[in-house]
């Protein structure tokens, strides 16, 4: 179940320090694209770190591994499933050390620049790992970016929506989802009045997802162009604000001790009406009361807009990566090739039921999954986070504010500016309002 990464930021803020080097590599390769001559001709073996879930999702990759091997016979490939909340802080170490790292690595987007700047990952602009790039979605596309250069091919692709309990909203009179925040208070309250024992929804404290309320006001945490802190600009403390409304007036108390698993709870047994949630809660939502064996109950709509008229919310999912000190580079330019080509694209989705991240594998195959259909034209929404190698760090010091501004321990601009401070901290170089 993927919750964000600033829900495995949580657990400890990692401040960068010196540079280092990712087992010695450097950013050009003499070997670079000599796979695409003669790909037949490869050999050797490789190692790739699979962070999806264990039980149900890594099983398709597995079966997508034996195709590979099949089509080239020469190279093996040694599979390891890593637990997403322990990869980082591994694959750090290894890269660091030069030992034990491996040749490709399925990664949180959110980590591409960082794992870029410290030059563990290889670029791979150039190369067979990265082919036919017009066919993908502009969102996962923007998040192998680093540095004017592509760290990543995108893999699966996900973002925040409305999901809604269309039951619900028919007893309490309301015909669609809400188009901006303000609607979705208003129509939390029609909720409450008309449909007793329902509250409007569930406000997550998790920090990621307060983007969709900060992109809906123009803000975010950071301008890397002007080395600028924004966390707490007129902007950002407007977003917040709109959020702690919505907290106040239209959701269900929250349990800060375990707000996403009570959260979910909540919404799947028809206590809530609607949750901002990503594609990963599908498959939960269903075993509920409210949903379970009436899957067509479940509404899926963009996040509100905010006053800039734009519905938007972070482009999440997962690139493969190459470490920058493989021995085995062409191995692994071929095997990110096939992972992440429109076939396997294809077969993963039907299996797993992610969302692709080539236009061309959203076949009406693919789509017939209500989730895949429901989230495609969310993903028009979609928009990277700052590209900034601390900027999975920067989750911590925002959260801990959050929550006391949700608490009502401190006001929205002390709590934005505490934050804003302890940014500077991880930020070097750049200015705090």
């Amino acid at each position: 179940m993927r919750r964000g990464i600033s829900a495995v930021a949580m657990a400890a803020a990692i401040v960068l320090g010196v540079t280092a080097c990712g087992g010695g590599g450097s950013d050009s390769k003499d070997d670079k694209g000599s796979a695409a001559k003669d790909p037949a001709a490869v050999a050797g073996s490789i190692t790739y770190w699979d962070t999806s879930d264990a039980k149900n999702e890594a099983p398709t990759y597995k079966a997508l591994i034996a195709d590979f091997e099949a089509k080239y016979p020469k190279i093996k490939v040694n599979y390891q499933n890593v637990d997403f909340t322990t990869v980082e802080q591994k694959f750090k170490a290894a890269a660091q050390s030069g030992k034990g790292a491996p040749d490709v690595i399925r990664t949180d987007v959110g980590l591409i620049p960082e794992y870029a700047s410290l030059h563990y990952i290889a670029p791979l602009d150039g190369t067979p790992a990265l082919t036919d790039t017009g066919d993908y979605l502009a969102g996962p596309l923007s998040t192998t970016k680093y540095d004017g250069k592509s760290y990543g091919a995108p893999s699966v692709t996900d973002t925040l929506g409305l999901l809604y309990n269309k039951d619900i909203f028919a007893k309490a009179g309301i015909t669609a989802p809400p188009k901006t925040w303000d609607e979705l208070i208003a129509d939390s309250k029609t909720i409450k009045e008309k449909v007793p024992g329902v509250t409007g929804t569930y406000v997550n404290p998790d920090s990621y997802f307060l983007f969709p309320v900060l992109f809906g006001e123009g803000a975010d945490l950071a301008d890397p162009a002007a080395k600028k802190i924004t966390i707490n600009s007129p902007e950002a403390v407007k977003a917040v604000t709109e959020a702690k409304k919505i907290y106040d007036t239209s959701s269900l108390k929250v349990d800060f001790a375990s707000a996403y698993d009570n959260m979910q709870t909540s919404f799947r047994t028809g206590k809530v009406a609607m949750l901002i949630q990503g594609p990963w809660s599908v498959s939960d939502d269903l075993t509920g009361s409210a949903f379970k064996g009436k899957e067509s109950n479940l509404g899926y709509a963009p996040v509100p807009a905010g006053s800039t008229g734009k519905a938007l919310a972070p482009t999440g999912g997962h690139d493969l990566a190459v470490y920058q000190g493989s021995k085995n580079l062409d191995a692994s330019y071929l095997f990110t090739q096939f992972m992440t080509s429109s076939s396997s694209q294809q077969k993963i989705a039907l299996k797993n039921g992610t969302l692709p991240t080539r236009t061309s594998a959203y076949t009406a195959e693919v789509t017939k999954n209500p989730q895949i259909a429901g989230f495609k034209p969310i993903m028009d929404t979609a928009r990277p986070r700052v590209a900034l190698p601390q900027v999975g760090s920067l989750f911590t010091p925002l959260q801990q504010q959050y929550i006391k501004i949700l608490q009502g321990q401190t006001s929205v601009q002390d709590g934005l500016d505490a934050a804003a401070k302890e940014f500077g901290k991880l930020l070097p170089g750049f200015s705090v309002q």
